[in-house]
């Protein structure tokens, strides 16, 4: 039940009186159930306040249970679940400072040595936790609870062992074969459970082993794993699940995986393989994210540039953009449109590729390239079949932009995603792909372009006032975007005086102060970042704009019109939003260097 001194921390804190600790120590004996239990249960404590407690009892940090903490496979392979539970103590990471370990009692463990036997080339540290916490932190790296096969990635992996076999002997025998079964499975769900976008599996030539990373909020991270004699296993696992053939291994395929045939989750996996040098093969999965369309006005637009975007799309006909890198979210803001326009006096054909998002009153097509379907052919069909809106997938080639065109200019109100980089340049690159820039003009109604940049923690992110430095480094760069519009080159300081004002009147309080944040990091989060948040640059098709394109003016030109028209570029969008709280301006400055 734990020595009673360990919780003196929580007297000292003031979280409870020493009348009411002693209650507390007697009732857990009195009931035979550990005084955390207690503490919990009858004083609603919270696990961190004990963890406090216990921190400053064996003067080690607290840590406690994160439910997206990576498993640290290396660490654990030569540890049993059973002998963890009897000894308390538990290995978390291994970096340059050395080996990280959990333990209910720091100095007992410390005394024991038994860490230094087990770990003999490690500097070690250790940290503390509450029972629950630990628990759940072992449950988490070898339990059974919320498997839905009963099975932990060290059970799976256990039996998984480095095989001395050449790559032709190596044989996986039918029981190995169950385990990779249950082990792609687990895989799955767990980045389901995480949030994670990407699957990577990642096999090493020769006798390396093969790694699966995880994507999550735009960056890779370490999951777990195989011995290299299960590669191949592990990759004819995955192209079964997909129905790609099996015995292909030169040739890049792709295909879809239906995750409800195999296990509890309904959810649909985007899986692309690719030969890489050494003989193996790579598999991505991409989750793809079913769901409803989020509504317009949450999709994290400024308001100036919500307002824009609603009397554009608002428009009976034209050809509306939006682009960005692959994975920037622009599927999700055309659903968001769609939304907006879906109404039951309103025909709306899509042609996607997959169909992520399903939406009632659309009539979605599923492009088939296989069968001949492919989004030109679709394009053709709509045309017959007496549309209002059209949202093509992409457009990426010259027939597919010109049937676009042709429907604006023939009374549709056309939507299509492009891989570029800013709206300018989309203009500009679809003008080179051979359009007429006389109807291309005509048909424009604007281009969004977006990034996704990593939103700060909630539970977690640290206000401060910026000092008068800082402010002046993000005007810096805000008015950086804006040198070269007419009323920056007539003057200058005047101009950034005036931009300045607009930023204050908008963010800053009564005293003129702005408020901004900083990334910490707790048990909620990933180094003090939780999901991401759109940065959009909006540059509608004003007559100007037409003007330019009709003349084949530069991207420099175009950028320069859009700025003097109202638009914000990504990073102009991307500092409004750091001065409301919701990124830092380090996040922004890695999504939009140039």
């Amino acid at each position: 039940m734990g020595s009673p001194s360990k919780y003196e921390g929580l007297v000292f804190e003031a979280t409870l009186s020493t009348p009411e600790l002693d209650i507390a120590i007697r009732s857990a004996r009195a009931r035979l159930v550990d005084i955390e239990d207690v503490l919990i249960d009858d004083y609603h404590l919270k696990a961190q306040q004990i963890g406090a407690a216990l921190a400053r009892h064996f003067n080690v940090p607290y840590e406690p249970f994160r439910e997206g903490r990576l498993k640290p496979v290396f660490l654990l392979k030569n540890l049993k679940a059973q002998y963890v539970e009897e000894n308390q103590w538990l290995p978390l990471d291994e970096d340059k400072d050395g080996l990280l370990v959990l333990a209910l009692d720091p100095e007992r463990v410390k005394a024991s040595r038994i860490v230094n036997q087990v770990f003999p080339k490690s500097h070690v540290r250790y940290c503390v936790t509450t029972r629950g916490e630990f628990r759940s932190t072992m449950d988490l790296f070898f339990g059974t609870s919320a498997r839905s096969d009963g099975s932990s990635l060290r059970e799976l992996l256990s039996g998984m062992s480095e095989e001395e076999t050449s790559e032709g002997a190596a044989k996986v025998s039918e029981a190995v074969e169950t385990e990779l079964v249950k082990l792609v499975n687990k895989v799955i769900m767990d980045a389901y459970r995480q949030g994670v976008s990407d699957i990577h599996i990642e096999p090493l030539p020769g006798n390396g082993r093969t790694g699966i990373r995880f994507r999550k909020d735009g960056a890779l991270l370490p999951y777990t794993d195989i011995p290299a004699s299960y590669r191949n296993a592990l990759v004819a696992r995955v192209k079964i699940m997909c129905d790609l053939d099996t015995s292909e291994r030169r040739k890049p395929q792709d295909g879809k995986i239906k995750f409800i045939k195999y296990g509890p989750l309904d959810i649909e996996l985007r899986v692309a393989t690719i030969p890489s040098t050494g003989g193996v093969e790579d598999v991505v999965m991409r989750i793809l994210a079913a769901g409803d369309a989020v509504p317009l006005d949450k999709l994290g637009v400024l308001p100036m540039t919500l307002e824009r975007l609603r009397n554009t799309v608002d428009k009976p006909y034209g050809l509306f953009f939006v682009c960005g890198p692959t994975g920037s979210g622009k599927t999700t803001t055309l659903h968001s449109v769609l939304n907006y326009l879906n109404t039951p006096d309103t025909k709306i054909w899509t042609a996607e590729d997959p169909v992520e998002i399903t939406q009632k009153g659309l009539r979605q097509v599923q492009v088939n390239r296989k069968a001949g379907l492919d989004f030109a052919t679709v394009m053709r069909a709509f045309l017959r079949a007496d549309p209002d809106v059209i949202m093509v997938g992409e457009m990426r080639d010259k027939e597919t932009v010109s049937i676009g065109i042709e429907a604006s200019l023939t009374g549709h109100l056309v939507f299509a995603t492009l891989h570029t980089n800013t709206a300018p340049e989309s203009i500009v690159r679809l003008l080179d792909m051979g359009m007429d820039p006389f109807n291309f003009a005509d048909a424009l109604l604007g281009v969004l372009a977006q990034r996704l940049a990593k939103r700060l923690c909630t539970h977690c992110k640290v206000a401060y006032h910026p000092a008068p430095d800082e402010i002046e480094q993000l005007l810096t760069e805000y008015c950086a975007e804006l040198v070269n519009t007419a009323a920056f080159v007539a003057a200058p300081t005047a101009e950034r005086a005036r931009t300045f004002g607009g930023l204050v009147e908008r963010y800053a309080d009564a005293d003129g102060r702005f408020t901004l944040y900083r990334a910490q990091g707790c048990a909620e989060c990933n180094k003090g970042y939780s999901g991401r948040l759109g940065l959009h640059e909006l540059m509608l098709g004003t007559d100007r704009i037409k003007q330019l394109l009709q003349e084949h003016a530069r991207v420099a030109t175009l950028l320069t019109a859009a700025l003097e028209d109202g638009m914000l570029t990504l990073k102009m969008d991307g500092i409004e939003k750091v001065l409301q709280g919701l990124t830092d301006f380090k996040t922004v400055r890695q999504v939009c260097i140039k």
